[in-house]
Order: structure tokens, then C-alpha cells, then sequence
């Protein structure tokens, strides 16, 4: 199992794109939070408000899922993360049964 960590600009676009990965059956859940972000921008300092989507997949999936998130993403370079993580038996077995 892994947990995909995309930054977006919106809730509203953060809402659009865990939607259609879950229509996709790419995650079986998505979790979206408000964040403050500080980056490197094009020789500029970014300090921005962005959401975050937390999605829990399978690890076969993160390919994919990284090519629908850049096809409907507004960001040039979107920030795309595979963080590999365990959880307990019966939260996996189900997370597998969604993605079927």
C-alpha cells in the first residue's frame, strides 16, 4: 500500500481530482487538508495557501494515478508523492476490495 500526496491550488480542484481518481478506482479514499506552503518559484519565494489530497492506493496504481493527476491538474509541475506505509489487516483488505 501506498499514500499518494498531491498538492493543489483549490479545495475545489482538490475535490475534482480526488473524485475522479476514486470514480477511476485509482484510491479507495482520498483525505484533503489545508495547508501553508513555502517554496522556490521560478527564482522567487512561493508562500502560498495550498490543499493537500491524501489518497491510499495500491502501489501498482501510483503510475497511473500520476498520469490522470497531470492530465487534469492546473499546475505546470504538479507535485505528485509515493509514500510507501502499512496499516493494520483489515483497513488493507479493504482498501484492495474498493479497487476492484
Amino acid at each position: 500500500m501506498i499514500l499518494i500526496y498531491i498538492t493543489i491550488s483549490s479545495e475545489e480542484e482538490a475535490k475534482k481530482i480526488a473524485r475522479h481518481l476514486l470514480e477511476e478506482k485509482l484510491i479507495a479514499c482520498a483525505n484533503i487538508f489545508p495547508i501553508q506552503s513555502m517554496y522556490n518559484w521560478k527564482g522567487k519565494m512561493a508562500d502560498e495557501k495550498e490543499i493537500v489530497v491524501l489518497g491510499k492506493t495500491k502501489a501498482e496504481n501510483y503510475e497511473k494515478i500520476v498520469s490522470e493527476v497531470e492530465k487534469i491538474h492546473s499546475y505546470d509541475i504538479p507535485c505528485i508523492l509515493k509514500i510507501p506505509m502499512e496499516s493494520n489487516q483489515k483497513y488493507e483488505d479493504w482498501l484492495s476490495g474498493e479497487m476492484e
